[in-house]
């Protein structure tokens, strides 16, 4: 018998979505729990596998249309079975424009018999710690390569060996030199990301006064805190010990000094009121080839620093691959953001609405620091130095707040005394 294939509903506010990208035409063999196509959703986007194993024999929406959850979008059928003509593309509206499927990052080691089979989770990860896929065994069908593969060959002597040092600071790959010529020439649509996000930016501009503050931050103790414990962290945890962590522990600590900064503001039948959040629900923003996404990290001040390191690794590899949940973007009290991952020196971020505060990281920095002992002697010496720019909403946050924040997360930081779980 034939088995329709829906549009699944991603959350329960969540109605419709857009299919961005079919993996598979007309007529293809699938395996079960095979991805089959991606869609865009307000809030997520997400690659859908397939239901059962068969031939995909008909598909119903072609990408670029929304499609309400609960339709079929595709049939699977069994070997043999009559194959249905692919629809036509839809129109080209506001509504129903996918964004083009990013280019595939390339391959890790290509093997010189043909092309490496892997999941874009896997490559992902491959990717991000320099491993070889074609070193790595896969479990899947047809010897595809999945995440847990991918995993349990980063614990091997083998992957640890060839994997090369990754550099502190990543740096973007540069593009390639475009041909103007060959952009188009009509004015383009905007994805259904980027129309959100343009949105939703001009809307805080346009709720929140934006004030800011800068604060350049020793991260000397931090950086050697990682050098002598990194490895035995990530053996203990499977995580590598990045300086994010740090610096999500340092924000969390000085909300709950400041707790006006996680707080948010309302507007009631009396007028505007105050939100004081019951928990720090940390946003961590993660840009995407597409777009930008802020997965969160609930109840971090119940967090270790090790939770911290597992949630924000995570959060990053599943929102890069699309397998986040509606559930896990949204509702966050206080957003991070990494203005310094390309190496500037600091960004001045717009406000994650309804929230109050943003903090951006600053690119970090080797340089000469005057330091001054206890018997007023001054010293140059070399340090690691990163800047670290609050955002707030200047309607309940007054500047002098904002500076006991900064002060409170540079303290923490500078005089780091916890424990290295």
């Amino acid at each position: 018998m034939p088995t329709d294939v829906i549009m699944p509903q991603m959350g329960e506010s969540i109605f419709e979505g857009t299919i961005t990208k079919w993996l598979k035409k007309a007529g293809d063999t699938v395996q079960k729990d095979e991805v089959l196509f991606e869609i865009s959703t307000d809030k997520v986007d997400a690659e859908i596998p397939s239901p059962v194993a068969g031939v995909l024999t008909e598909i119903r929406s072609p990408e670029g249309a929304t499609v309400e959850v609960n339709a079929v979008v595709a049939v699977i059928g069994e070997a043999g079975s009559v194959v249905s003509p692919a629809p036509d593309a839809q129109p080209s509206t506001p509504k129903e424009v996918a964004p083009k499927a990013p280019a595939a990052p390339p391959q890790v080691a290509q093997a010189p018999q043909g092309r490496i089979r892997s999941t874009p989770l896997a490559r992902r990860i491959a990717k991000e710690h320099g491993f070889d896929l074609s070193r790595i065994p896969g479990s899947g069908p047809g010897g595809r390569i999945g995440k847990e593969d991918v995993l349990r060959a980063a614990t091997s002597p083998v992957q640890k060996a060839a994997a090369p040092q990754m550099a502190q600071v990543a740096q973007a790959p540069e593009a390639p030199l475009q041909d103007l010529a060959s952009l188009p020439s009509e004015p383009v649509p905007l994805t259904r990301m980027r129309a959100l996000i343009a949105g939703r930016m001009v809307e805080s501009v346009r709720t929140s006064p934006h004030v800011y503050t800068v604060y350049k931050v020793d991260m000397t103790r931090i950086a050697r805190l990682r050098e002598r414990h990194g490895a035995a962290f990530n053996q203990r945890h499977g995580v590598k010990l990045t300086f994010m962590p740090f610096i999500a522990a340092a924000a969390v600590a000085a909300l709950r000094r400041y707790p006006i900064v996680n707080a948010s503001l309302e507007t009631t039948p009396q007028g505007l009121a105050i939100r004081y959040h019951q928990n720090i629900n940390l946003g961590i923003a993660v840009a995407l080839d597409w777009g930008l996404i802020v997965p969160v990290i609930r109840q971090a001040e119940q967090a270790s620093l090790a939770s911290l390191a597992r949630s924000i690794a995570d959060l990053a590899i599943r929102a890069r691959s699309k397998k986040l949940s509606p559930d896990e973007v949204g509702g966050s009290t206080f957003t991070l953001t990494n203005a310094g991952a390309f190496g500037g020196e600091f960004g001045m971020p717009i406000i994650n609405q309804p929230e109050s505060a943003i903090l951006a990281i600053g690119g970090l920095r080797k340089e000469p620091a005057v330091l001054t002992d206890a018997e007023g002697n001054d010293t140059i010496a070399i340090r690691s130095m990163q800047y670290f720019c609050l955002g707030f909403d200047h309607r309940l946050i007054d500047g002098a707040d904002g500076g006991k924040f900064m002060l409170a997360f540079q303290k923490v930081l500078e005089n780091w005394n916890h424990e290295i779980d």
